[in-house]
């Protein structure tokens, strides 16, 4: 009986210490993470500080993300860097806007013309190769690509009426610099302002108009009240953006904290498919600051022929590049043949 009690108590006792282990180190120190994304405070309320703070939920204490806006603690332009040195260890932003030394960088953002629709983005990555590509270009530069999603399309907001592309010369946009490059064929002056400024650049003639999103967002960070006019083409039907870290705060993240992230992030890119999908209809319907035109379709191949140009260009750069302008000529083209709804003539 002794030789019993003894084992017995044994036994409860390592039962006991193991069930403890899990509450010892929920007790410790959680993991620190800082986080910026490319969006000011008004948009980063919808498009990145809901999933933040399910993931702090739910984390119950093992980890915990600080949020900031854009240019809080870095410039946009310096958030690669700031994130490789380990000053911050996430970023949400595009690969162009962050200055990203790779080969998919131009990529990013509003490559013109490449997509029509914001599912174009997630099929891509998710069954067309483009993830794998992304992820193997930031591992060359200590970079943990964690997942790629889509925001809204690409249009112009500007203080006065586009009506034909004529009406595009001379005018100072702020837009992305792959977009700005493109844009500069048809006349347009690209102008790199902080996000906070936008606003106040519009109103001091500094810029006259931009072409960094759609309607939704020109109601959101209030551009709408500073613009007035709305061209309905747009240069992309969607922008592609990501969560990227620091790859050595990546492997300090625990595997299942690591999944959490993953699924919190694309919980992020789900709510964007539908906020925008609904705002961009519904804003131009309901709301009346911003007056519509639209450059007739004979006239806005142009655009469509240039950017078939501007794709080939880009491929001649390196084979990377080549590979990736191939997928999205084959995809393109699945899709015209495919026809309603995937494309309409």
């Amino acid at each position: 009986m002794t030789s019993r009690r003894n084992i017995l108590t044994t036994g409860l006792a390592a039962g006991a210490a193991s069930l403890a282990a899990p509450a010892v180190l929920a007790q410790g120190a959680p993991i620190k993470w800082r986080l910026q994304t490319y969006a000011g405070a008004a948009l980063g309320a919808e498009v990145v500080k809901p999933a933040i703070e399910l993931f702090n939920q739910i984390a119950n204490g093992q980890m915990e993300i600080e949020l900031f806006y854009a240019d809080q603690l870095v410039p946009t332009a310096e958030l690669f860097r700031a994130m490789q040195k380990g000053t911050i260890d996430a970023v949400q932003s595009d690969d162009d806007s962050m200055a990203s030394p790779t080969e998919v960088t131009v990529f990013g953002g509003y490559f013109p013309l490449a997509l029509r629709y914001s599912l174009d983005v997630p099929v891509l990555f998710n069954h067309w190769g483009l993830d794998q590509i992304w992820k193997e270009e930031y591992a060359k530069v200590g970079i943990q690509h964690i997942s790629a999603g889509s925001w809204d399309p690409c249009n112009f907001s500007t203080k006065k009426p586009i009506n034909a592309l004529a009406d595009l010369q001379g005018l100072r946009i702020f837009t992305f610099p792959t977009a700005g490059r493109f844009l500069t064929r048809f006349g347009v002056v690209p102008v790199t302002v902080p996000w906070e400024d936008v606003q106040v650049g519009l109103q001091t003639g500094e810029l006259d108009g931009i072409a960094w999103n759609g309607v939704t967002e020109d109601y959101t960070s209030g551009w709408a009240d500073v613009t007035g006019h709305f061209l309905t083409n747009n240069i992309s039907g969607a922008w592609i953006g990501h969560f990227f870290a620091n790859q050595e705060s990546w492997n300090k993240v625990p595997p299942h904290l690591q999944q959490l992230l993953k699924a919190c992030f694309d919980s992020s890119h789900y709510y964007r498919q539908h906020w925008y999908w609904s705002g961009e209809a519904r804003l131009r319907v309901e709301e009346t600051k911003l007056k519509y035109t639209t450059i007739p379709a004979a006239e806005w191949a142009t655009v469509e022929a240039e950017a078939l140009k501007f794709w080939d260009e880009i491929a001649a750069e390196s084979e990377t590049k080549a590979k990736i302008v191939a997928i999205i000529k084959k995809y393109n083209e699945t899709m015209v043949k495919a026809g309603p709804p995937y494309r309409y003539s």
